[in-house]
This record gives structure tokens, C-alpha cells and sequence, in this order.
């Protein structure tokens, strides 16, 4: 199967190529358009109950997914994302996953397994609507973001301190901690709330713009004339 994305880094478009019999998954509502062989199953996210009810309750994510399929020959088939923003390719080998953000979340193919139960969950990587998964196994990963996509290469016991609002993907070989921004006052008044400390070695990629200030902000300019005319 081959890629290309289209249109970086602000209105990126996943296409796939498909040769007969080859399938590829992606996330529920993100097809464009496909090539009339391209045959489509949906199934639950994870085969068990317990993972199925953690992504979608928990992790506020569709419970389902689509498995796109090329029948008599080869097809195309195209993806996005609903925020503005970019796709990147990860390249997932044995010993070499990643922990992403469940929202940034686009495709994958066939061999790539997302985990709900991994020691991160207990760990408290997540909170403030963030919810991570361990993606495992063999093969490309696509993932979104909002706005455009910032990757670091960390060293050894290199360390790099990120908004969780802000941190789209990191290296499972990378080892993190989840803490407040300072003391109660910076918490508090900051406008950060949490922050994920995370040490190499391996990579994080974030994201440039931050969904919530995005709708924050929106609110204060859509906010007064919601309410007058819910005043009339």
C-alpha cells in the first residue's frame, strides 16, 4: 500500500492507494472518497468488551472503526481529520510503538494494535478530556493534529516538559511523569493546569494550537450574542 498526504500542513489529506486485498483502518466519519471496488466492514475498535467501552466511554472516541478493502484490484481511498491541521506518518516496529493522544488518532493498517490497558492508564496520563493509547505492532500509524506538528528528538535523559492539551504522540521507549504547572497559584492562574514531563530517549510530536483556547475563544466572541438571543 502506498501514501501520500495532501495539502500540509494545514488542511492535510491522507490518500491510500491500495493493491487488491489490501486493507487499511481509519477512524470512524474520516473517509473523503473512494474508488467504487473499495469494499467497507465496520467493527468495534478493540475485540475485547472491556477495550471497545474504555475508548469509547472513557476515551471519548467513536466506538467504532472501518476496515477499507480493496476487491478487483487496486483502489484509492482518502481520510481526514475533523480539526484544521496536519497528518504525519509513524512507522511502528516490534519494540518500537508509540503513546498518542486517542483524538489524533487517524488510520492504520492491519498489524497495528491499540491498547487501552497499558500501565499508562493507571498512571494518570490522561485527564482534562486528554486520553492516551499505546499503539504496538508493525506498520505505518497516521496521526492528526490541530494546527501543525512540532517534533523533538530527545537524547538519553534528555527531558522535555509539555501541555497535555498540547502533546499529540511520544515514543513508548520515552519514560513520563504527570504533574501540575508549579504551585497552586500558577494552576490555578497559569492557564496551564497539567503538564506531561517526559524523557528520552525518542520522540514526542505536538501540536501548535490547542483545541480548548481555540473553543475559549470562540465563546468570547459567539458567547454575548448566544445569550442576548437567548434573552429575547
Amino acid at each position: 500500500m502506498k501514501f501520500d498526504i495532501k495539502y500540509k500542513p494545514s488542511y492535510a489529506m491522507l490518500v491510500a492507494n491500495f493493491d487488491q486485498g489490501e486493507t487499511l483502518t481509519a477512524e470512524s466519519g474520516a473517509l473523503t472518497y473512494m474508488t467504487p471496488n473499495i469494499e467497507i466492514h465496520t467493527r468495534k475498535r478493540e475485540k475485547s468488551l472491556w477495550g471497545s467501552l474504555g475508548l469509547s466511554l472513557i476515551g471519548g472516541q467513536s466506538f467504532w472503526v472501518n476496515d477499507y478493502t480493496a476487491k478487483n484490484g487496486s483502489g484509492e481511498a482518502a481520510f481526514v481529520a475533523a480539526p484544521v491541521g496536519d497528518i504525519k506518518q509513524l512507522d511502528v516496529k516490534s519494540g518500537q510503538g508509540y503513546v498518542i493522544q486517542k483524538s489524533s488518532y487517524l488510520a492504520s493498517t492491519q498489524d497495528i494494535d491499540l491498547d487501552v490497558k497499558w500501565e499508562g492508564f493507571t498512571k494518570g496520563l490522561f485527564g482534562q478530556g486528554v486520553f492516551m493509547i499505546k499503539a504496538t505492532g508493525k506498520g505505518p500509524l497516521f496521526i492528526n493534529t490541530f494546527g501543525a506538528i512540532d517534533t523533538h528528538i530527545l537524547q538519553a535523559g534528555q527531558t522535555l516538559i509539555v501541555d497535555n492539551f498540547h502533546l499529540v504522540a511520544f515514543s513508548e521507549s520515552c519514560s513520563y511523569r504527570v504533574k501540575k504547572i508549579g504551585g497552586l497559584k500558577e494552576t490555578l492562574l497559569s492557564g496551564e493546569g497539567l503538564v506531561t514531563e517526559i524523557t528520552g530517549p525518542g520522540e514526542i510530536h505536538i501540536q501548535t494550537k490547542n483545541l480548548q483556547e481555540f473553543t475559549e475563544w470562540l465563546w468570547v466572541l459567539l458567547g454575548p450574542r448566544v445569550n442576548s438571543s437567548r434573552a429575547r
